[in-house]
């Protein structure tokens, strides 16, 4: 199997996206008093009842593996995860850590010294949805999906959508029923947590319906099974009884794009749906005191401003970090945010295991900020365009948080005009490797949870490194830790890259949202882990605790 080099797609990095909806039927509620971190852990009586979320997707994400990331992360987290396993996973039943890889639909795998050749040991006895069984011609049947272009069933949509996590696979090859073997172009030493979102379909089904069918009637092995789609409004899902892990406790799971947050706080309130993602900052303390659960947690998220290095004047690196100097990240997570964010003061979030405290360098200097100006030649400032999605997710509230740094940056002379863009144009084009038209600069909410991210988006000749960065001392980085199969040393290596990058202000890094949900208090067992996703196998909905 040939590996094509499809366009790689950074679809995946940006978390969920915007959307219209008529929210109908469910439970939900005020009553018992809320926590922070699990949801209650008692499971009421009887059936494991029905979750109904209200995400801040513009639509049901695609349903064809992995463009089940096609709403960003939120797609992963609410679609791919429960209707598809990948070769490996996050460690989700646990809050306290950040999660590490683990085996799933491979059970062990092994590598030789140089990190280019993976063996892959596969799980026995799984079956996906349609009794198909899980073995290594599945697998090569999956990967040819994404990478051959003589396969019958090869999608350039779904390669350029994988791309990210399998940009660096040279060729798949069977080794005996439950064994496969995975050459890699060159040192790919993070290949394991780059599986962790390439899903595995039923070859049966893509077979019986091609691609465009099984994107309708998606097939996979994960805990729950697909019911029915209307586009726009609802994706019905329910429990696969047979699941290798163990079936899940809800029988079933209902998913509604709500992209307002005014809608979802609405829908909560009246009992239309039981769990909603990010309720607005605003809403988060009258939610807390009507009883229900408001869960958070630090992950993986950045929510920063990429200048475009190669133009004026953000190729000096004191107007960069001019900016980093003027605005004032505590303000915003304390009064705008009400504490469901935390300033950043470097490139690494601290549910990153990279990060260290020891790299943190921007505080709110704005004196600071006027000095460099002026040494760069700009002591009365200047105009830029920043473009700036309207919602989605992992975007919080970005009108009025861009609105807020504009201020800022406005009282030490950086003028700024806001052009607001929808969160799926700009990904288009983010994937591209392009600004929105005008803009020296653009808000994208992204995350390092997918170790490629590092090189895709700071080595200097990634062809989606959209602010052209270039620094040698990250590329040797980078270069290095992709040959580094000792994850703490690894990580050692990403962290030497961030500080470089914090010091250079490639990004303007302004804060960590911590992943906020309001969830009924009749929704039970849930684990706020410190990832983008959610296992919702340990969830069931009950009577109040």
């Amino acid at each position: 199997m040939r590996n094509t080099h499809a366009r790689t797609s950074m679809l995946r990095l940006a978390a969920g996206v915007v959307a219209t909806i008529t929210v109908t039927a469910a439970c939900g509620g005020g009553g018992s008093k809320s926590t922070a971190g699990t949801a209650s852990s008692s499971t009421g009586s009887g059936s494991g009842g029905t979750l109904i979320i209200g995400m801040t997707a513009s639509d049901i994400p695609q349903l064809d593996t992995v463009l089940a990331g096609g709403q960003g992360y939120e797609g992963d987290r609410f679609v791919g995860n429960q209707l598809y396993d990948g070769f490996t996973k996050f460690d989700l039943k646990q809050s306290t850590e950040v999660p590490k890889v683990v085996p799933d639909l491979a059970e062990s795998w092994t590598v030789t010294p140089d990190a280019s050749t993976w063996t892959f040991k596969l799980r026995p006895g799984v079956t996906f949805h349609d009794g198909t069984p899980w073995n290594a011609d599945a697998a090569v049947f999956n990967f040819d999906r994404f990478t051959n272009k003589q396969s019958p069933y090869y999608s350039a949509t779904l390669g350029a959508t994988a791309g990210l996590a399998i940009v660096g696979i040279k060729t798949v090859t069977k080794v005996d029923d439950l064994t496969i073997e995975i050459d890699t172009n060159g040192p790919d030493a993070h290949l394991p947590s780059d599986l962790t979102t390439v899903y595995m379909a039923s070859p049966t089904a893509v077979k019986k319906d091609g691609n465009d069918g099984f994107a309708n009637n998606p097939v996979g092995t994960g805990p729950f099974k697909f019911v029915s789609v209307t586009r726009g409004q609802r994706l019905e899902l329910t429990k696969n009884e047979s699941y290798w892990a163990g079936a899940p406790k809800l029988d079933k799971l209902i998913l509604r794009p709500i992209p307002d947050a005014t809608a979802r706080v609405a829908a909560i309130r009246s009992g239309e749906v039981n769990w909603i993602e990010v309720p607005p900052p605003d809403d988060v303390a009258s939610l807390k005191g009507d009883g229900f659960q408001i869960l958070t947690n630090q992950y993986d998220h950045i929510w920063p401003w990429i200048f475009d290095t190669s133009q004026k004047p953000w190729n000096d690196v004191r107007v960069r970090q001019a900016a980093e100097y003027a605005i004032n990240r505590d303000a915003m997570a304390k009064t705008l945010l009400h504490d469901t964010a935390q300033p950043a003061a470097q490139l690494t979030p601290p549910a990153n295991a990279s990060y260290s405290k020891a790299d943190d360098m921007y505080g709110y200097d704005p004196a600071k900020a006027k000095q460099l100006l002026a040494d760069a030649g700009y002591p009365n400032g200047f105009k830029a365009t920043v473009s700036i999605p309207t919602s989605g997710s992992g975007n919080m509230i970005p009108i009025p948080m861009n609105e807020e740094l504009q201020r800022d940056l406005g009282a030490v002379g950086i003028q700024v005009e806001l052009k607001p863009i929808e969160w799926a144009a700009m990904l288009q084009q983010f994937a591209g490797g392009k600004f929105p038209d005008g803009a020296s600069a653009v808000n994208i909410s992204l995350t390092f949870q997918a170790e490629a991210t590092w090189s895709l988006l700071f080595n200097s000749k990634s062809p989606i490194n959209i602010g052209k960065y270039a620094n040698p001392v990250v590329d040797q980085a980078l270069t290095q830790a992709a040959g580094t199969l000792d994850d703490a040393a690894r990580n050692k290596l990403y962290e030497q890259a961030s500080a470089q990058i914090t010091k250079d202000a490639a990004w303007l890094v302004v804060v960590n949202d911590l992943n906020p949900r309001a969830l009924s208090p009749k929704v039970h067992g849930f684990i706020q882990p410190k990832s983008w996703f959610a296992d919702l196998t340990t969830v069931s909905v009950g009577s109040n605790s």
